[in-house]
């Protein structure tokens, strides 16, 4: 495995990192879940992602990623969850309130079977909570060891400038990383979050660097979605089927074509090409199966030339 700095924070994180989406504690067997993240632990991987509202209720995907993970050395892996997307019906379950966040922040740790978390993330902007308030509940939460880093993840970036800018001035801790969606086919943080990002030292932790599965090829055009993939999973089809148009899947066969040409698998192809950029800390995988991280992680040692990367280029123009 290969490690990065997470932006100019002095902690490393493995170029591939484990998520939990929409596969732990939703439509993954446990027992199934936990070899993936076993797996990925053996081949070096130190970075696992998870979320309070991931899984079939609330701290579901976080109970299961605890238990995996309760029986190695905790200051060997970096682990991650999040709050601000509602986690009951009361008016104070949902968004970054400092009572929201602490109330979060506590069940996090009780799931996840752990005594701090090392980066918490905003999980989108709250609009309704004054940032002030937000940022200084993080800043305690970091004085109080219970996370030690925090992020936020899909925010504008006017609104990152902004959050960056009340942290200079009230002299709070910074943000160190920055998890938004990033891949072949959905690059809008080129133009201005990665440009600002830099700019304040915090890391990209990328999520759907495979576009939900569509660019390992597995979906065909004019073909019946393949059983058993998250297309054809009621829960989480929503998430891919904006990928599937025919233009789309066009520009992944010939994808495809660049793979072969490599000798390498699409999905390495799409990693290697996100983990290009030196802005990326780390690219978020979800696996249903071992091998699957097995694969995956081979693509730190995929290195595309200009004239490969002029390639891609042309295809996804």
């Amino acid at each position: 495995m290969k490690y990065r700095r997470l932006g100019k924070s002095g902690v490393k994180v493995s170029e591939i990192a484990l998520g939990s989406w929409l596969t732990y504690g939703t439509v993954t067997e446990q027992e199934q879940a936990v070899a993936c993240i076993k797996t990925a632990y053996d081949e070096g991987i130190n970075h696992f992602d998870c979320a309070n509202i991931y899984g079939s209720v609330p701290h579901a995907a976080e109970e299961v990623l605890g238990s995996a993970l309760k029986d190695y050395r905790r200051d060997s892996f970096v682990l991650t969850t999040k709050a601000f997307w509602p986690t009951g019906h009361g008016p104070n379950d949902r968004g970054l309130s400092r009572k929201h966040i602490f109330s979060q922040v506590e069940q996090s740790l009780r799931s996840l079977k752990v005594e701090y978390v090392d980066l918490f993330y905003c999980h989108r902007f709250d609009d309704s909570t004054d940032m002030e308030e937000t940022l200084r509940a993080l800043d305690d939460l970091v004085a109080q060891g219970k996370i030690l880093y925090a992020g936020f993840s899909e925010w504008p970036a006017h609104r990152i400038a902004q959050g960056v800018a009340l942290q200079r001035q009230l002299g709070l801790r910074k943000f160190a990383a920055s998890q938004p969606v990033y891949n072949m086919l959905t690059r809008y943080i080129e133009d201005a979050v990665i440009p600002v990002c830099d700019e304040a030292g915090i890391g990209q932790v990328v999520f759907s660097p495979l576009a939900q599965g569509v660019l390992t090829g597995k979906y065909k055009r004019g073909a019946a979605v393949p059983a058993g993939t998250r297309a054809a999973t009621k829960e989480v089809s929503q998430f891919v089927e904006r990928y599937l148009s025919d233009p789309i899947l066009t520009k992944v066969e010939q994808l495809q074509g660049v793979a072969r040409e490599l000798g390498i698998s699409p999905a390495q192809l799409a990693l290697a090409w996100v983990l290009r950029l030196p802005s990326i800390s780390s690219a978020l995988i979800g696996a249903s199966r071992p091998e699957q991280v097995l694969e995956n992680v081979k693509a730190i040692d995929v290195s595309l030339d200009a004239a490969t990367l002029a390639k891609i280029d042309a295809i996804l123009a």
